[in-house]
Protein backbone atom coordinates (compact mmCIF):
# COMPACT_ATOMS: atom_id res chain seq x y z
CA UNK A 1 0.00 0.00 0.00
CA UNK A 2 1.18 3.38 -0.64
CA UNK A 3 1.77 5.62 2.05
CA UNK A 4 4.08 9.03 2.17
CA UNK A 5 7.57 9.88 3.99
CA UNK A 6 5.95 11.36 6.73
CA UNK A 7 4.01 8.87 7.84
CA UNK A 8 5.90 5.94 7.46
CA UNK A 9 8.65 7.98 9.29
CA UNK A 10 6.35 8.37 11.70
CA UNK A 11 6.36 4.24 12.56
CA UNK A 12 10.22 4.10 12.84
CA UNK A 13 10.16 7.06 15.40
CA UNK A 14 7.44 5.39 17.43
CA UNK A 15 9.65 2.51 17.44
CA UNK A 16 12.72 4.03 17.64
CA UNK A 17 14.94 2.14 14.37
CA UNK A 18 15.09 3.36 11.10
CA UNK A 19 13.97 2.80 7.40
CA UNK A 20 15.60 1.71 4.53
CA UNK A 21 15.20 3.65 1.57
CA UNK A 22 16.61 1.39 -1.23
CA UNK A 23 17.35 2.88 -5.04
CA UNK A 24 15.59 1.17 -7.45
CA UNK A 25 17.05 1.96 -10.89
CA UNK A 26 14.87 -1.45 -12.83
CA UNK A 27 12.46 -3.73 -12.03
CA UNK A 28 14.69 -6.30 -10.73
CA UNK A 29 15.50 -3.83 -7.21
CA UNK A 30 12.12 -3.05 -6.82
CA UNK A 31 11.50 -6.86 -6.93
CA UNK A 32 14.03 -7.90 -4.20
CA UNK A 33 13.57 -4.71 -1.81
CA UNK A 34 9.52 -5.16 -1.80
CA UNK A 35 9.66 -8.89 -1.54
CA UNK A 36 12.22 -8.67 1.47
CA UNK A 37 9.96 -6.32 3.04
CA UNK A 38 7.10 -8.19 2.81
CA UNK A 39 8.84 -11.56 4.29
CA UNK A 40 9.95 -9.47 7.23
CA UNK A 41 6.70 -7.65 7.25
CA UNK A 42 8.23 -4.29 7.64
CA UNK A 43 7.15 -0.50 5.41
CA UNK A 44 10.38 0.38 3.47
CA UNK A 45 10.64 3.09 0.72
CA UNK A 46 11.75 2.62 -2.90
CA UNK A 47 13.22 5.54 -4.54
CA UNK A 48 14.63 6.87 -7.89
CA UNK A 49 17.64 8.83 -7.98
CA UNK A 50 17.80 11.44 -10.94
CA UNK A 51 21.05 10.48 -11.68
CA UNK A 52 19.87 6.98 -12.70
CA UNK A 53 18.05 8.53 -15.57
CA UNK A 54 21.17 7.47 -17.90
CA UNK A 55 20.32 4.15 -16.59
CA UNK A 56 16.52 4.20 -16.92
CA UNK A 57 13.97 7.18 -17.54
CA UNK A 58 11.76 8.44 -14.58
CA UNK A 59 8.94 7.97 -17.11
CA UNK A 60 9.37 4.18 -17.32
CA UNK A 61 10.55 3.49 -14.01
CA UNK A 62 8.53 5.64 -12.10
CA UNK A 63 4.75 4.47 -12.70
CA UNK A 64 6.58 0.64 -12.51
CA UNK A 65 7.31 1.75 -8.83
CA UNK A 66 4.50 3.48 -8.24
CA UNK A 67 2.21 0.36 -9.39
CA UNK A 68 3.68 -2.06 -7.51
CA UNK A 69 3.72 -0.31 -4.51
CA UNK A 70 0.06 -0.04 -4.31
CA UNK A 71 -0.24 -3.53 -4.93
CA UNK A 72 2.26 -4.74 -1.78
CA UNK A 73 1.18 -6.16 1.47
CA UNK A 74 3.24 -3.26 3.33
CA UNK A 75 3.39 0.06 3.66
CA UNK A 76 5.26 1.46 0.90
CA UNK A 77 6.71 5.07 0.18
CA UNK A 78 7.87 5.81 -3.55
CA UNK A 79 10.40 8.52 -2.65
CA UNK A 80 12.24 10.50 -5.06
CA UNK A 81 15.84 10.86 -4.51
CA UNK A 82 18.06 13.64 -5.40
CA UNK A 83 15.49 16.26 -7.58
CA UNK A 84 17.80 18.95 -8.27
CA UNK A 85 15.24 20.68 -10.49
CA UNK A 86 11.39 21.46 -9.32
CA UNK A 87 10.17 20.22 -12.63
CA UNK A 88 12.04 17.15 -11.94
CA UNK A 89 10.01 16.62 -8.37
CA UNK A 90 6.83 17.46 -10.48
CA UNK A 91 6.86 15.11 -12.51
CA UNK A 92 7.62 12.13 -9.87
CA UNK A 93 4.36 13.77 -8.50
CA UNK A 94 1.94 13.65 -11.25
CA UNK A 95 3.19 10.44 -11.41
CA UNK A 96 1.98 9.26 -7.88
CA UNK A 97 5.22 9.49 -5.90
CA UNK A 98 4.81 9.92 -2.16
CA UNK A 99 7.80 12.20 -1.20
CA UNK A 100 10.01 14.08 -3.02
CA UNK A 101 13.94 15.06 -2.14
CA UNK A 102 14.85 18.42 -3.10
CA UNK A 103 18.50 18.85 -3.07
CA UNK A 104 19.84 22.36 -3.15
CA UNK A 105 22.54 21.45 -1.20
CA UNK A 106 25.17 22.15 -3.59
CA UNK A 107 23.32 26.09 -3.90
CA UNK A 108 23.66 29.43 -1.54
CA UNK A 109 21.97 28.74 1.60
CA UNK A 110 19.17 31.43 1.07
CA UNK A 111 18.74 29.73 -2.47
CA UNK A 112 18.24 26.26 -1.22
CA UNK A 113 15.34 27.44 1.54
CA UNK A 114 13.81 29.38 -1.57
CA UNK A 115 13.60 26.44 -3.49
CA UNK A 116 12.88 24.26 -0.59
CA UNK A 117 9.86 25.81 0.15
CA UNK A 118 8.35 25.83 -3.34
CA UNK A 119 9.16 22.32 -3.10
CA UNK A 120 7.20 21.57 0.04
CA UNK A 121 4.30 23.97 -1.24
CA UNK A 122 4.24 21.62 -4.97
CA UNK A 123 4.73 18.74 -3.01
CA UNK A 124 1.84 20.04 -0.15
CA UNK A 125 -0.76 20.13 -3.28
CA UNK A 126 -0.35 16.38 -3.79
CA UNK A 127 -0.54 15.29 -0.40
CA UNK A 128 3.54 14.28 -0.37
CA UNK A 129 6.27 14.57 1.62
CA UNK A 130 10.04 16.62 1.08
CA UNK A 131 12.84 15.58 2.55
CA UNK A 132 15.71 18.31 2.07
CA UNK A 133 19.48 18.62 2.35
CA UNK A 134 21.61 21.35 3.82
CA UNK A 135 25.99 20.08 4.52
CA UNK A 136 27.61 18.15 1.73
CA UNK A 137 27.07 14.61 1.34
CA UNK A 138 30.74 13.03 0.22
CA UNK A 139 30.83 12.35 -3.58
CA UNK A 140 28.19 12.63 -6.21
CA UNK A 141 24.96 10.53 -5.79
CA UNK A 142 25.87 7.52 -8.05
CA UNK A 143 29.29 7.58 -7.64
CA UNK A 144 31.56 4.28 -6.74
CA UNK A 145 35.43 4.58 -6.06
CA UNK A 146 35.94 7.98 -8.01
CA UNK A 147 35.27 11.69 -7.68
CA UNK A 148 33.43 13.30 -11.32
CA UNK A 149 36.92 13.25 -12.29
CA UNK A 150 37.46 10.06 -12.01
CA UNK A 151 40.13 10.13 -9.00
CA UNK A 152 40.33 7.65 -5.57
CA UNK A 153 38.25 9.38 -2.96
CA UNK A 154 38.06 8.94 0.70
CA UNK A 155 35.57 9.95 2.96
CA UNK A 156 34.71 14.07 3.21
CA UNK A 157 36.59 15.89 5.69
CA UNK A 158 36.32 19.59 6.62
CA UNK A 159 33.83 22.22 8.84
CA UNK A 160 32.59 23.21 5.75
CA UNK A 161 31.11 19.77 4.25
CA UNK A 162 29.10 18.71 7.83
CA UNK A 163 25.59 20.24 8.37
CA UNK A 164 26.00 23.23 10.80
CA UNK A 165 23.28 22.35 14.00
CA UNK A 166 22.21 25.70 13.88
CA UNK A 167 21.64 26.39 10.32
CA UNK A 168 19.78 23.19 10.20
CA UNK A 169 17.74 24.31 12.87
CA UNK A 170 16.71 27.71 10.87
CA UNK A 171 16.42 25.36 7.76
CA UNK A 172 13.78 23.40 9.09
CA UNK A 173 12.00 26.01 11.03
CA UNK A 174 11.86 27.91 7.66
CA UNK A 175 10.68 25.04 5.00
CA UNK A 176 8.77 23.10 6.83
CA UNK A 177 10.32 19.80 5.13
CA UNK A 178 9.04 16.56 6.75
CA UNK A 179 13.18 14.81 7.12
CA UNK A 180 16.51 16.39 6.78
CA UNK A 181 19.19 14.43 5.08
CA UNK A 182 22.55 15.96 7.21
CA UNK A 183 26.24 15.72 6.57
CA UNK A 184 28.20 13.94 9.46
CA UNK A 185 30.85 12.38 8.01
CA UNK A 186 29.15 9.61 5.29
CA UNK A 187 29.92 9.54 1.46
CA UNK A 188 27.89 7.95 -1.39
CA UNK A 189 29.36 5.12 -3.21
CA UNK A 190 31.91 2.83 -1.97
CA UNK A 191 33.70 3.54 0.97
CA UNK A 192 37.93 3.43 0.62
CA UNK A 193 38.61 4.44 4.00
CA UNK A 194 37.13 3.70 7.07
CA UNK A 195 33.93 5.72 7.33
CA UNK A 196 34.77 8.38 10.44
CA UNK A 197 31.29 9.20 11.87
CA UNK A 198 30.73 13.07 14.21
CA UNK A 199 28.01 11.45 16.56
CA UNK A 200 28.18 14.39 18.55
CA UNK A 201 27.29 16.64 15.76
CA UNK A 202 24.24 14.08 14.67
CA UNK A 203 22.82 14.36 18.55
CA UNK A 204 23.47 18.31 18.65
CA UNK A 205 21.41 18.51 14.95
CA UNK A 206 18.62 16.28 16.45
CA UNK A 207 18.57 18.64 19.99
CA UNK A 208 17.84 21.48 17.44
CA UNK A 209 15.65 19.99 14.80
CA UNK A 210 12.06 18.15 15.58
CA UNK A 211 11.75 16.00 12.31
CA UNK A 212 13.44 12.54 11.16
CA UNK A 213 17.08 12.51 9.89
CA UNK A 214 18.38 10.91 6.99
CA UNK A 215 21.45 8.97 6.76
CA UNK A 216 23.01 9.31 3.01
CA UNK A 217 25.77 6.99 1.65
CA UNK A 218 23.91 4.44 4.43
CA UNK A 219 25.55 1.54 2.10
CA UNK A 220 29.00 -0.38 3.90
CA UNK A 221 28.49 1.42 7.39
CA UNK A 222 29.49 -1.23 10.29
CA UNK A 223 26.43 -2.57 12.19
CA UNK A 224 27.53 -0.77 15.18
CA UNK A 225 27.77 2.53 13.52
CA UNK A 226 23.72 2.03 12.46
CA UNK A 227 22.65 1.10 15.67
CA UNK A 228 24.67 4.43 17.48
CA UNK A 229 23.03 6.88 13.86
CA UNK A 230 19.66 5.09 15.32
CA UNK A 231 20.08 6.23 18.66
CA UNK A 232 20.93 9.78 17.46
CA UNK A 233 17.99 9.95 15.41
CA UNK A 234 18.31 9.05 11.93
CA UNK A 235 15.50 7.20 10.90
CA UNK A 236 15.91 6.65 6.79
CA UNK A 237 18.84 5.13 5.88
CA UNK A 238 19.80 5.39 2.13
CA UNK A 239 20.94 2.46 0.54
CA UNK A 240 21.76 0.73 -2.56
CA UNK A 241 25.39 0.11 -3.70
CA UNK A 242 26.48 -2.58 -1.81
CA UNK A 243 23.20 -4.45 -2.49
CA UNK A 244 24.06 -3.76 -5.93
CA UNK A 245 27.38 -4.64 -5.77
CA UNK A 246 26.94 -8.04 -4.29
CA UNK A 247 23.94 -8.80 -7.04
CA UNK A 248 27.15 -8.20 -9.54
CA UNK A 249 29.54 -10.08 -8.18
CA UNK A 250 27.25 -13.04 -8.03
CA UNK A 251 25.64 -13.16 -10.92
CA UNK A 252 29.88 -12.75 -12.08
CA UNK A 253 30.53 -16.06 -9.94
CA UNK A 254 27.60 -17.84 -11.28
CA UNK A 255 28.46 -17.60 -15.00
CA UNK A 256 32.23 -18.50 -14.20
CA UNK A 257 30.82 -21.48 -12.22
CA UNK A 258 29.37 -22.28 -15.76
CA UNK A 259 32.34 -22.22 -18.03
CA UNK A 260 31.50 -23.09 -21.45
CA UNK A 261 27.63 -23.84 -20.72
CA UNK A 262 25.04 -21.15 -22.00
CA UNK A 263 23.93 -18.81 -19.65
CA UNK A 264 20.08 -17.25 -20.11
CA UNK A 265 19.26 -14.27 -19.34
CA UNK A 266 16.51 -15.33 -17.06
CA UNK A 267 18.56 -16.87 -15.04
CA UNK A 268 21.53 -13.73 -14.30
CA UNK A 269 18.03 -11.86 -13.56
CA UNK A 270 16.98 -14.74 -11.04
CA UNK A 271 20.71 -14.29 -9.70
CA UNK A 272 20.85 -10.58 -8.90
CA UNK A 273 17.51 -10.45 -7.33
CA UNK A 274 18.17 -13.33 -4.57
CA UNK A 275 21.53 -11.91 -4.03
CA UNK A 276 20.22 -8.72 -3.78
CA UNK A 277 17.58 -9.46 -1.56
CA UNK A 278 20.07 -11.50 0.78
CA UNK A 279 21.63 -8.29 1.08
CA UNK A 280 18.37 -5.87 2.03
CA UNK A 281 16.98 -8.92 4.24
CA UNK A 282 21.00 -8.26 6.43
CA UNK A 283 20.28 -4.47 6.08
CA UNK A 284 16.82 -4.49 7.01
CA UNK A 285 17.08 -6.57 10.38
CA UNK A 286 20.13 -4.49 11.45
CA UNK A 287 17.36 -0.88 10.82
CA UNK A 288 14.73 -2.59 12.44
CA UNK A 289 16.63 -3.99 15.19
CA UNK A 290 15.44 -7.57 14.22
CA UNK A 291 18.21 -10.26 15.15
CA UNK A 292 19.80 -12.49 13.42
CA UNK A 293 21.76 -11.36 9.86
CA UNK A 294 23.94 -8.46 12.01
CA UNK A 295 27.42 -9.57 10.19
CA UNK A 296 25.82 -9.90 6.81
CA UNK A 297 25.24 -6.43 5.65
CA UNK A 298 28.58 -4.67 4.44
CA UNK A 299 29.66 -8.50 3.46
CA UNK A 300 30.83 -8.38 0.00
Amino acid sequence: MLITMKNILQVAEAKQCALGAFNTPNLECVIAVLSTAEKLNLPVIIQFAEVHEDLIPLKIMGPIMVALAEKSTVPVCVHLDHGTALAYLSEALKMGFTSVMYDGSGLEYHDNVANTCMAVEMASRCGASVEAEIGAIGREEGSSLGDKAGNHVGNVTGESCYTDPDQARDFVTRTKIDALACSFGTVHGIYVTKPSLDFLRLSEIRTKVNIPLVMHGGSGICADDYRECISRGIRKINYYTYMSRNGGNYVKEKCASKGSEDVYFHDVVKWGIDAMARDIMSAMKVFSGLPHGVDNVTKE
